[in-house]
């Protein structure tokens, strides 16, 4: 059975983690310091913090931006269920909103409305690594954006300069106030579980610094995953670039059938973490079918707030049309030619 899911582990992660364990250094130290300073490097940020989950990263975005209690933040309906859960933990209102059926994303005019209607602060979560083509639009609202790239590290954007006019690329997670990068088992960078906050700006960075130095230990990400996921950010070039050759095949076949695609910009756009497709039949079907070929397919949000939350259904339509539609499919470098040409069958004869 071909899995949906597979953490790439080559030889060099491998070491990594294995040289961590012989030196008897597996917490909170050196590596997280050299976790640290790659994602500086890579991202182009004023400073981070690696720490042991998502959830604790967006407690230290919270405490950094010193919100008024019971303010309304704006969240996508399929944004993961943990920022549901720390939103109303903390003692702020989620504010759940509907995405657009095409890309799966909120977009600008709902989130303008959102504001209107007293949201404070947008936690943009860029579904199956699709950056908004509106993100202008959205950064001009007027409220703080904090960016969760768990599933778009690595996406260019291509971002006019007000100033000169002139086109500009900039990586993704360069446009909110901080930025979340998941580390989890199936974010497109991995170290087994985690997350690595960012503040792409120096103001922040000073604000945020506060608490990271006051930070226990317990919430720090310990070396043994930072090990992990410092090669994955070294490798994550090769990765993708074996992970949308595999997409292209997908998508190729994919365009001639009647099931769906979520639009996405091409090249370095978005990234290709995972192939989500939009069934048009029985999701239960297409399971069993697929299974019959060994392959495993599995649904593409079934940990998310609106899987989580069902009584959003009414207001979050979209949201919940895609979370019983959408089906992932395996999409991982470590793929065999045979395996994907497999799957890109299967993909073109699905019920």
């Amino acid at each position: 059975m071909i899995q949906t899911y597979s953490t790439t582990i080559r030889r060099k992660e491998m070491d990594a983690v294995l040289t961590c364990m012989v030196d008897e250094k597996i917490g909170p130290g050196e590596l997280n310091a050299r976790l640290i300073q790659q994602v500086k490097e890579t991202f182009k940020c004023d400073g981070a913090v690696a720490l042991r989950s998502p959830a604790i990263a967006l407690s230290y975005v919270l405490k950094s931006l010193d919100l008024e209690k019971g303010s309304k933040v704006l969240l996508s309906a399929l944004a993961p269920a943990w920022q549901y859960q720390v939103t109303q933990e903390l003692g702020y209102e989620p504010y759940v909103l509907d995405v657009e059926e095409a890309t799966g994303l909120v977009s600008a005019k709902t989130y303008e409305e959102a504001a209107k209607n007293g949201g404070k602060l947008i936690i943009l979560h860029e579904t199956e690594g699709i950056v908004p083509s509106d993100l202008n639009e959205i950064l001009q609202i007027g409220i703080p954006v904090i960016e969760d790239i768990s599933q778009s590290a690595g996406a260019v954007v291509n971002i006019k300069n007000e100033t000169t006019g002139d086109i500009e690329q900039k990586r993704a997670g360069l446009f909110g106030l901080y930025t979340i990068l998941g580390l989890e088992e199936r974010d497109v960078i991995t170290a087994g579980g985690g997350a690595v906050l960012m503040a792409p700006g120096r103001r922040e960075w000073i604000v945020l610094k506060k608490f990271v130095d006051e930070a226990p230990v317990t919430d720090l990400l310990p070396d043994i995953n930072c090990a992990l996921g410092w090669v994955q950010i070294r490798e994550y070039a090769r990765n993708e670039k074996t992970r949308k050759e595999f997409f292209a095949m997908y998508q190729q076949v994919c365009m001639l059938g009647r099931h769906k695609m979520f639009a996405r910009e091409g090249e370095d756009g978005s990234t290709m973490s995972c192939f989500p497709l939009l069934l048009s039949s029985s999701f239960k079907d297409v399971k069993q079918y697929a299974a019959k070929k060994e392959i495993e397919i599995q649904p593409a949000f079934e940990n998310s707030i609106i899987a989580y939350k069902d009584e959003l259904s009414s207001g979050c339509i979209h949201a919940k049309s895609i979370m019983l539609r959408c089906a992932h499919f395996p999409l991982y470098p470590r793929l065999t030619h045979n395996e994907v040409a497999k799957i890109v069958k299967v993909l073109g004869s699905l019920p």
